[in-house]
């Protein structure tokens, strides 16, 4: 061996060998010098928690108590935190109201004071929203995961879709769903009353009501997209659950491999749609009322207004967002039905207030209209009471890209904010005594006066994020549930087990099995 060719061999040795230590360093402050540090400061701030255990921090523990807490169902309250999150429950009876927990090597911290949220809601720019594992850009991106300049394009553009006066035009598709599923429980509802697991057949309302409503579609021809997005939101839930490994995703499991192939599929029926929708246009028809229609128009006008297509959304850009109006917009119509129902179920004397109030502000056979629809003033107090106990989401999340000051601390950069929306809706300092209990007439005189002015009741969010779709979200469910007391008396039946759990939303882990009973004026 030569001279040149041994230094040639010296110098790749050195390299490598330089390589191996970089990274290792890196894995190293990774796995622990950088976790430690912000344990440190952390507690330097006030907040107290389990001390980091590499490389999982509280991850094991978090799996074990969630296996547990859902292998069974229990006894009927709403105080359902501990099944929901049985670790966060755990680790603030340990440790307080300022505390923190691990998720491998990333700190989590749990804000609970309302001020502080509500700084963290308005300063939007500065709390972001936390990157999702990339495996959940498959399920659904868009306006609800998009931040800064990006997120204030978007939003712009989809104002209009869930503008007050082009919701009313979606009344009778919400109507026309809705008579659907009542059809389908008039074959099923024996005149003495029959069981009927309402479940399935609110998901299938809800989605009934988006295909129509955003693609101008019937649920039939919206079904593949519906159950590859359920199938795809079940996916994602497993990714959640696991460590985040860098590089885990591009590996070809099973679960990698099928999470691709639904996006695909996916992407290929929506932009079929889309395309469909453009030939139309182009060629003079009618761009359509719905909310794909709405959204098209809003791009082409920037689009020609500034004379740009970088002004408007891309294809792929449009297609995200119909995925998440298909994703967002039938889990939370669907499980906001569902809660009512059961809680109505349980509580009849409210059942039947709201009933009176429909029959007399509606009547027994009259089409609603969203003018009426929004006179129900006892079914908004319950629809109200229903979200502050059993909202769609649990907990909001952010981020922070530099050490930031909220209120009197610092918090350090390379956290995870966590804000429990249900502990705060069910907090007995602010809501009184009966804070866990269903009490609808405590929003008799609206939410400013049930919640006593605090920053206590945000079921769809605060400040300039807050949800785009609330207001299409309770128009359907008002509909909904008006039809459906109109037509029906329930109660819960003795096989309902009840078991809420916090997926994507918050949904019932054992159905909703309720005792229907024809009413005689239909």
């Amino acid at each position: 061996m030569n001279m040149v060719s041994s230094i040639y061999i010296s110098v790749a040795i050195f390299c490598s060998v330089v390589f191996l230590a970089y990274w290792a360093w890196k894995t190293l402050s990774w796995l622990w010098f950088e976790p430690k540090k912000l344990e440190k400061r952390l507690r330097q701030q006030g907040f107290n928690g389990n001390s980091y255990r590499p490389p999982f921090g509280d991850l094991k523990e978090t799996v074990k108590l969630m296996e547990e807490a859902s292998s069974k169902p229990i006894s009927f309250t709403n105080e359902i935190l501990p099944r929901l999150l049985p670790f966060l429950d755990k680790t603030i009876k340990n440790y307080g109201k300022n505390a923190f927990m691990w998720t491998g090597p990333q700190p989590k911290v749990l804000i609970q004071d309302p001020e502080l949220i509500r700084e963290i809601f308005s300063k939007y720019t500065v709390f972001q929203k936390p990157p999702n594992n990339p495996l959940f850009k498959l399920l659904a991106q868009g306006l609800a995961t998009y931040e800064k300049d990006k997120w204030v394009k978007h939003r712009r553009l989809l104002n209009p879709a869930f503008h007050a006066e082009k919701l009313k035009h979606m009344v009778p598709a919400f109507y026309l769903s809705c008579s659907e599923m009542l059809s389908k429980w008039e074959k099923l509802v024996a005149a003495e009353g029959s069981e009927l697991d309402v479940w399935p057949f609110l998901k299938t309302l809800t989605a009934d009501g988006i295909s129509r409503t955003a693609f101008g579609s019937n649920y039939e021809e919206g079904r593949k997209i519906f159950e590859l997005q359920q199938e795809q939101a079940e996916l994602a839930v497993q990714v959640a659950r696991s460590l985040y490994i860098p590089g885990l995703r591009f590996l070809p499991t099973k679960r990698n491999r099928r999470m691709k192939q639904i996006f695909n599929e996916v992407r290929s029926s929506i932009l079929g749609m889309i395309e469909k929708r453009m030939r139309a246009i182009e060629a003079g028809g009618s761009r359509n009322d719905d909310l794909l229609g709405i959204m098209l128009e809003s791009n082409l006008t920037e689009i020609q207004q500034h004379g740009s297509k970088s002004y408007g959304m891309s294809s792929d850009e449009i297609i995200d967002e119909c995925k998440l109006f298909y994703f967002v917009g039938q889990e939370t119509s669907s499980t906001l039905l569902l809660w009512t129902m059961i809680l109505l179920g349980k509580h009849l004397e409210w059942q039947e207030r709201a009933r009176e109030e429909i029959l007399q502000v509606i009547g027994t056979t009259e089409e609603p209209d969203s003018d009426k629809l929004n006179q129900l003033k006892i079914v908004t107090m319950i629809l109200n009471e229903v979200l502050r106990l059993y909202p769609p989401v649990v907990l909001f999340g952010r981020v922070i890209e530099q050490d930031t000051k909220l209120g009197n601390i610092t918090l350090p950069a390379g956290i995870l904010i966590l804000m429990p929306l249900i502990l705060l809706q069910q907090d007995q300092e602010m809501w009184g005594e009966d804070a866990k209990e269903f009490n609808p007439e405590r929003f008799s005189e609206g939410i400013s006066k049930a919640t006593k002015g605090q920053f206590s009741f945000f079921p769809f969010g605060w400040g300039p994020r807050i949800c785009i779709g609330q207001n299409f979200a309770m128009l359907e469910a008002k509909m909904s549930l008006a039809m459906i007391l109109r037509r029906y008396a329930f109660k819960l039946s003795p096989s309902y087990a009840h078991a809420p759990q916090a997926g994507m939303a918050l949904v019932p882990q054992y159905g909703a099995q309720l005792i229907l009973r024809k009413l005689e004026n239909n």
